[in-house]
């Protein structure tokens, strides 16, 4: 069993830069393609990027391309998140999560590990 447990949220003005990281234990995440999800209060969980297993493929939301870089170090299990140009629209809890799948999937419902979550809040 995959636990995750992201860090490296926090509050930063807009046009800033957070760098996330999530950390795996009790199993490698080689395995799987990981993908990055936010949810603001009130909204359902939404997608953010995501990347396979071998690094050879992501996928990016259209809201975040060319701001978000998503990577990840299988040798050293853990998958991070490097945002730039945030806006307060980026504010939200951002949860990694783990997928099993052969195909990238922008839906939180093909996802079989969650991390906790952690808080970016991006103040204008």
């Amino acid at each position: 069993q995959v636990q995750l447990a992201e860090s490296g949220g926090g509050l930063v003005q807009a046009g800033g830069s957070l760098r996330l990281s999530c950390a795996a234990s009790g199993g490698e995440i080689s395995p799987y393609n990981m993908g990055w999800f936010r949810q603001a209060p009130g909204k359902e969980r939404e997608f953010v990027a995501v990347i396979s297993w071998s690094r050879a493929r992501t996928d990016y939301t259209d809201s975040v391309k060319g701001r978000v870089t998503i990577s990840r170090d299988n040798a050293k299990n853990t998958v991070s998140l490097q945002m730039n140009s945030l806006k307060p629209e980026d504010t939200a809890v951002y949860y990694c999560a783990a997928d099993g799948g052969v195909l990238l999937s922008r839906s939180p419902s093909a996802y079989e590990y969650w991390g906790q979550g952690t808080q970016v809040t991006v103040s204008s």
